[in-house]
């Protein structure tokens, strides 16, 4: 395993987070004067990872043993879901707590001006802030262009620290012209792995936080493993030389204004990628043992939406969503079930599972609950964590749950859960095609439409679906 990186990043980091001084309320001296509500929060939120790419999960081609730990330390949530199946609608639900169907990003292409927060929201990092956290955000905002003013900036919306990308474009690439730090775009050396440093600064962060003795909140949202299959050369090599069977493959992908380097076998770089990333959580799940912190931090992992099938990566080589059906883009549950992990010892039993069914909505109000504040007004969610402890018979369910893919007031697809039954219907031309109907219990896989057998099921959850949906954009 990698030794942890110094923490080069401090350096830059101190000036902009020497304003973060602590409140002498909330100053902690050790582990028996900090109360549950003021526990540390690490959110790592992978980019196109699929529910079968992480060892712990089923992925026997490579090891994940950092990533793992957060699970085998912790809880497994089998049967979470990601906001939506691409990019900004999954982290506009995440942030707002709101579900496809009342969040004003539902997708990729939704017009700008809806990708971008509504700051009198008390979304997710504000609520940290209000509850005297200190907030850093470190990697893909995925929301706006990072280094513009208002509504599109990470720092608008209650984060006192921001190291990342400019734009989700760019995060397409790992070599990028610049960095942006707190708003300020800085020039980096051709040939930086960027995401390095960002994790570097997300460290530095911790690191800074807890020398001051207040609580943070670390949102970390690494574009791993998004196209393009960038990864370290010297681990890149390694992979190389381990799938030889896949030289001659090439793999492209845009950064729109950046240029991108093509990837020669981009199907080792998805290895080399993750284990990168591993070493990285690595590092980090060692920082908070190192600093005494370890039993206060909560530390939760998951995945934007499903695996990609870009830049050359090859999701049936890898097995990337296990026993799920379809992939990024889908609303099969390959491209919407997320590996959900989390980890905090002496308060979550190491070694459990928990099939609650919860989605991303459901994180706002789990950190109201755990930071003693009420449940934003426009959440839709319901807190998780009385199972995240272990306390299943007090945990509240969800009547359903729903996605859509939609632009202004035309729905492109939509899918809905309900208990075992799962429906996914598409639309063509602005009509409704007919609704697919699964039973999970029996059908994880999604093999057997068996909406003809079932049409009460069916005439129930369209009408459910009718009733989740509010336009984003005029019209109905």
């Amino acid at each position: 395993m990698m030794h942890r990186r110094q923490f080069n990043a401090l350096t830059t980091l101190a000036g902009v987070v020497a304003s973060l001084s602590p409140s002498a309320s909330l100053a902690m001296a050790s582990k028996k004067n900090r109360s549950t509500k003021h526990a540390n929060v690490v959110y790592i939120l992978a980019d196109d990872l699929g529910y079968g790419d992480l060892s712990i999960m089923g992925q026997k081609k490579f090891q994940t043993p950092n990533i793992d730990r957060i699970g085998k330390e912790g809880v497994v949530f089998t049967d979470h879901y990601s906001g939506n199946t691409v990019c900004s609608p999954s982290r506009a639900n995440l942030m707002t707590g709101q579900h496809p169907g009342h969040v004003a990003c539902r997708s990729n292409a939704t017009p700008m001006e809806l990708k971008h927060l509504d700051p009198d929201m008390v979304t997710l990092p504000r609520l940290f802030k209000n509850a005297g956290y200190a907030t850093g955000a470190f990697g893909k905002w995925g929301l706006g262009t990072t280094s513009e003013e208002g509504r599109a900036n990470p720092m608008t919306h209650g984060f006192d620290v921001f190291s990342g990308w400019k734009s989700q474009t760019i995060a397409h690439t790992y070599y990028p012209s610049t960095i942006v730090r707190n708003g300020r775009e800085e020039s980096l050396e051709e040939g930086t792995f960027i995401h390095d440093l960002i994790m570097e600064d997300a460290r530095g962060f911790i690191d800074k936080s807890v020398k001051e003795g207040k609580p943070f909140f670390a949102y970390i949202p690494t574009a791993v493993p998004h196209a393009a299959m960038h990864a370290p050369k010297e681990l890149h090599d390694k992979w190389r030389k381990k799938l030889p069977e896949f030289e001659e493959k090439i793999g492209r992908y845009g950064a729109g204004p950046e240029k991108c380097p093509p990837v020669t076998n981009p199907v080792a770089g998805f290895a080399a990628m993750m284990e990168n990333l591993d070493h990285e959580i690595g590092s980090l799940l060692d920082l908070l043992e190192e600093r005494g912190v370890d039993g206060e931090t909560l530390v939760m992992f998951a995945s934007d939406n499903g695996a990609h099938k870009e830049g050359g990566h090859d999701p049936w080589y890898w097995d990337s969503n296990g026993p799920l059906r379809g992939h990024k883009r889908d609303y099969y549950d390959g491209g919407i079930r997320s590996p959900f992990l989390a980890r905090w010892p002496g308060t979550i039993k190491a070694g459990t599972k928990s099939d609650h069914i919860s989605a991303f909505w459901d994180v706002l109000p789990s950190m109201a609950e755990l930071t003693g504040q009420p449940i934003p007004g426009q959440s839709d969610g319901i807190s998780f964590m009385p199972a995240l402890l272990g306390k299943a018979d007090e945990q509240k369910k969800h009547e359903y749950l729903y996605w859509e893919d939609s632009i202004g007031p035309n729905i492109r697809k939509r899918a809905i859960r309900q208990g075992d039954w799962k429906g996914v219907q598409k639309y063509s031309k602005g009509k409704k095609n007919a609704m697919e109907l699964f039973n999970l219990g029996d059908d994880i896989g999604e093999q057997n439409d068996i909406a003809g057998k079932h049409p009460d099921v069916v005439k129930r959850l369209e009408a459910l679906m009718d009733e989740a949906h509010k336009p984003a954009v005029g019209g109905k």
